[in-house]
């Protein structure tokens, strides 16, 4: 049986500035009016932090079973390694999973946005089907577009009608940037990843593409949002602040674009994901001193 400690690297832990950043850049979005409500921000949290435990649990199930991890460079999987059975890490993402369902529910009561039970079951359906099912779209490059949509546009935009009751300018421009950097994270660990993808026949955006124009879609992905604060900082000046994120980028766009490969690639993963929550929490100050 696995441990404990086994099962808290099988959540992937590393990945949570993806549920973290989108809820901090909604709340900001929703303090620039002067709407930012505590409660709702805490539940949107929740929904967010449930929802990637689960979907990292369904990838490792999905992925072990087909064989998919049996020869990995990055972290642990725990079906992979037969650490833990396919079964109990299933069990484990429908949980998660689960919690994140009664969360948002919980979410809508309080905003009184019901119509967004929809988007919330088409999140799961996502969740599920991104590894999952006889045709997964993860496997056909069509991940990126998904991470794009389901941390930018659908979590930041969500995290500031449920708090406003509307969707700002300011907020696009803010799900716009942390959707780009959310995709970067994804490219990232698919750029390491490329090798053995190929050889268990996934079929990700960065293997349709190649190593070299993924590296150049990795670097596109970073600059843009860089280039957002700029646009942003016309509406609220303090939204430079995400340009912090450049701290951490530097390093990373330095190892991509210098061809590192396979395990010399996992500080790039890493390096990311905390640009993704410098940005956002930069970005989200930034909006809110503009109310």
């Amino acid at each position: 049986m696995a441990t404990v400690a086994e099962w808290v690297e099988g959540a992937r832990p590393r990945t949570l500035p993806n549920a973290i950043a989108p809820v901090v850049a909604g709340s900001g979005a929703a303090a620039s009016a002067g709407e930012f409500s505590p409660v709702a921000a805490v539940l949107a949290l929740v929904v967010a932090m449930a929802m990637v435990i689960g979907v990292n649990f369904a990838n490792d199930y999905s992925d072990g079973i087909r064989g998919t991890d049996d020869d990995r460079v990055g972290p642990m999987r725990l079906v992979g390694s037969r650490t833990a059975s396919p079964d109990a890490v299933r069990r484990a993402a429908f949980a998660c999973l689960g919690l994140g369902a009664l969360a948002g529910l919980a979410l809508l009561a309080v905003s009184g946005a019901w119509w967004l039970l929809v988007v919330g079951a088409i999140c799961l359906a996502g969740a599920w089907f991104y590894t999952g099912g006889s045709s997964p779209y993860g496997y056909r490059g069509l991940g990126e577009i998904a991470v794009f949509l389901f941390f930018g546009p659908v979590a930041v935009l969500g995290t500031e009608y449920t708090q406003s009751g509307r969707v700002s300018g300011l907020g696009i421009g803010t799900a716009v940037g942390v959707g780009l950097l959310s995709c970067a994270v994804l490219v990232a660990n698919n750029l390491r990843d490329v090798p053995s993808d190929t050889v268990a026949g996934k079929r990700t955006l960065a293997v349709l593409l190649g190593e070299r124009d993924t590296r150049v879609m990795y670097a596109a992905l970073v600059v843009v949002p860089l280039g957002m604060s700029l646009v942003l900082s016309l509406r609220a000046p303090w939204a430079l602040l995400g340009l912090l994120a450049l701290a951490v980028l530097v390093p990373a766009l330095r190892r991509v674009l210098g061809g590192a490969r396979g395990p010399a690639l996992i500080p790039v993963l890493q390096n990311t994901g905390l640009a993704l929550l410098v940005w956002a929490v930069g970005t989200a100050i930034g909006l809110a001193l503009v109310s």
